[in-house]
């Protein structure tokens, strides 16, 4: 096994997977041992999460240049939360830099809008099962 704390501290993509199935890309925050997705209106994932919480998400990277394959799969019951704006800051600075002035109108105005009116919503998974593997390669 290895350190996947580390691991899902890297801003990667995770893959979501519910009732349906339904299986879509997403930004995630680790932290406090919990996947934290932003959603809103402009998704069905809140919707698809209050039909049935019960969902899959997986995180992975492949490079066969260098033989580094690491995978995350959790499973568990999510649900929905309001939104918080340190939250949300933690999430996008991850992937799009510090320097909030750089980023694209729609990322700034989930920290500067209104979550109530926007329709800005956590989803909160906190794993039932998780597995981290090292499926790594020499090249």
């Amino acid at each position: 096994m290895f350190d996947a704390d580390e691991f899902l501290a890297g801003p990667l993509t995770a893959r979501v997977a519910t009732a349906g199935p339904t299986v879509r890309p997403t930004w995630y925050l680790w932290e406090n041992r919990a996947f934290w997705l932003l959603t809103g209106p402009w998704a069905r994932l809140a919707g698809l999460v209050r039909e049935s919480p019960s969902i899959a998400l997986t995180v992975d990277v492949c490079d066969v240049g260098t033989g580094v394959v690491k995978q995350v799969l959790a499973r568990g019951e999510a649900e929905v939360l309001p939104f918080d704006v340190p939250r949300g800051r933690r999430l996008l600075s991850r992937y799009l830099g510090a320097d909030e002035r750089k980023w694209d109108a729609r990322f700034r105005s989930y920290l500067h809008d209104d979550p109530e009116v926007k329709g800005t919503v956590w989803i909160r998974m906190v794993p039932k099962r998780f597995v981290a593997d090292d499926l790594g390669y020499r090249v």
